[in-house]
């Protein structure tokens, strides 16, 4: 089973796009980021027409999550729990079952959490959804099954994840209480499925449109697939699809796929 993440950036200005990569890479399940429309103007027919089933949580002009299953949806669950105030559209988690028995997967879209400054409240919701997303997972680790939690978490994890740790000191993504969320969301248990099969430097998922960052590699590794001890066992492989973004009306950001023995 292939399963991928994707920041597409845009459904509608990248739909075309995105159609012509679930036509070549064929994933089975594919969670998409920052889909940028609300869940009643979201295209399903085009991507029902290719024969996926799909769940949204959306919000207008902003953020929003989806999940693309070419196995029907047991349970869908939107909102990340723990703040009953936050309306940002970031999270969204289904179950499917296979032959092997039941497969969780998360599609989920972190905060940016920049600018980090005193009057600046986006750096303490970045973190504040990170202790959520933390005593989420592990709550469902207790579960003892198959979780998958893919997605754009807008945290670089290591120095060798970014073309010059230089240019991101301070940056939210590259902070210190960033990357130490991150190593406490890995250190319940979870896989990062990229990093368990290679640890080459210059891989990257996020290229910046300005300063010709694609052109130069100037790139960032932001988008994760980060799996539970019964999921990473059926690790087979795992590869950053970065042919995407040479592609016409790229997203910043480019597809990573696991191919999983379910």
């Amino acid at each position: 089973m292939k399963i991928a993440t994707w920041n597409i950036n845009g459904v509608k200005a990248r739909l075309q796009t995105a159609k012509d990569w679930l036509e070549q890479s064929k994933p089975d399940i594919a969670c998409l980021q920052e889909i940028k429309s609300v869940d009643e103007n979201f295209p399903r027919e085009e991507f029902e027409s290719l024969g996926y089933n799909l769940v949204t949580h959306g919000q207008k002009s902003f953020n929003g999550v989806a999940i693309l299953s070419r196995l029907p949806f047991d349970e869908v669950n939107r909102g990340l729990p723990g703040d009953d105030a936050d309306e940002q559209a970031r999270f969204i988690e289904c179950v499917v079952s296979t032959q092997h028995g039941a497969l969780r997967v998360v599609s989920l879209y972190l905060p940016n959490g920049n600018p980090v400054a005193a009057d600046s409240i986006k750096f303490p919701y970045k973190l504040g959804w990170m202790d959520r997303l933390e005593a989420w997972a592990e709550e469902r680790l207790a579960l003892e099954e198959p979780l998958i939690l893919a997605g754009d978490y807008n945290v670089i994890p290591m120095p060798v994840d970014c073309h010059d740790p230089k240019v991101w000191e301070g940056d939210a993504l590259f902070r210190p209480e960033s990357r130490s969320a991150f190593r406490r969301l890995a250190n319940l248990g979870f896989t990062d499925a990229l990093r368990s099969v290679t640890d080459a430097p210059e891989t990257y998922t996020f290229w910046d449109y300005q300063a010709g960052a694609w052109q130069k590699n100037n790139g960032i590794r932001i988008d994760h697939l980060m799996l539970s001890p019964e999921a990473a066992n059926k690790l087979v492989s795992v590869d950053v699809e970065k042919y995407v973004r040479a592609w016409e009306k790229p997203s910043d950001h480019v597809p990573v796929a696991a191919e999983l023995n379910f």
